[in-house]
């Protein structure tokens, strides 16, 4: 059995990272909390307080020259409340299994730059056109995926007739590296980490399921952790992938930290999966 981070360790971690957040000339140290009413998307608890949303992803990625184009599936797992450290109950469940669990998933597009040095690859994630982020509840957790052929393409969904668009946006900035060289990449797990914003709009019925604070937050920030994969032609991988909200939005360096710091807890939850 490997040894578990410890979850104080990752807590303080990405305390750290969010440290470096700044709104005006105050510190941002906390992840802001958000309520949710569940019954929107068929699950009876309302009221649920939280501070972060925790998932996994799958990532078509398409690198030509130095560039890439990316196309994500994002599943949500669950609520944390207390800066990223307590499960909170709730009724979302990426399975389903009772009448009352729903899923949420997000679809999201983005380009960008990288370089390479001695073996660690930097990516820098840019504005476009085609960039998109669309957040839905699946309130019968019974939608299926299809990946694209390229990075360049959506996912695409079936049986998705009654999923309920809650949010729209588009991303705007993020940094993250790939380290095969790093420690914890022994088995081509936790060989890197991301971070990125985006913009962050809520439709009228995500104004129904979100409903503090009002009005919502207008920034996502998504931090999560890469396995380890060759930055050439067309790769699909896989992550953890954990999303904050707030409304100011940090320097691409201080996204590249938070990352960092919720590696840390990506890390924890699969090793755990795992013992």
């Amino acid at each position: 059995m490997k040894k578990m981070v410890s979850k104080t360790l990752v807590a303080a971690a990405v305390t750290a990272a969010l440290g470096v957040f700044s709104s005006g000339a105050m510190a941002q140290t906390n992840f802001p909390d958000f309520v949710v009413n569940e019954t929107i998307a068929g699950g009876t608890l309302t009221g649920i307080t939280a501070d972060k949303i925790t998932g996994n992803y799958t990532e078509v990625i398409t690198f030509s020259g130095n560039t890439f184009q990316a196309s994500l599936l994002w599943n949500a797992g669950q609520f944390v409340a207390n800066n990223g450290t307590t499960p909170v109950a709730s009724n979302l469940s990426p399975t389903g299994g009772t009448a009352a669990q729903y899923g949420m998933y997000a679809l999201y597009q983005a380009t960008g730059t990288f370089t390479q040095s001695g073996g660690v690859t930097t990516f820098n994630f840019a504005p476009s056109a085609g960039s998109s982020l669309r957040l839905f509840l699946d309130p019968n957790s019974n939608t299926t995926f299809g990946a694209p052929g390229s990075g360049s393409v959506a996912w695409t969904t079936g049986a998705s007739g009654d999923d309920i668009l809650i949010a729209n946006g588009t991303p705007t900035t993020g940094q993250g590296t790939l380290d095969p060289n790093l420690p914890t990449c022994g088995t081509g797990i936790n060989c890197g980490s991301f971070g990125a914003t985006s913009t962050f709009a809520l439709t009228a019925s995500g104004s129904q399921y979100f409903t503090s604070p009002n009005p919502f937050y207008n920034v996502s920030f998504q931090s999560g952790q890469l396995n380890n994969f060759t930055p050439a032609g067309t790769q699909t991988i896989n992550g953890s992938l954990d999303v904050v909200f707030n409304n100011a939005v940090p320097e691409p360096a201080s996204v590249a930290l938070i990352g960092l710091g919720l590696m840390g807890l990506g890390l924890s939850r699969r090793r755990s999966k795992k013992a």
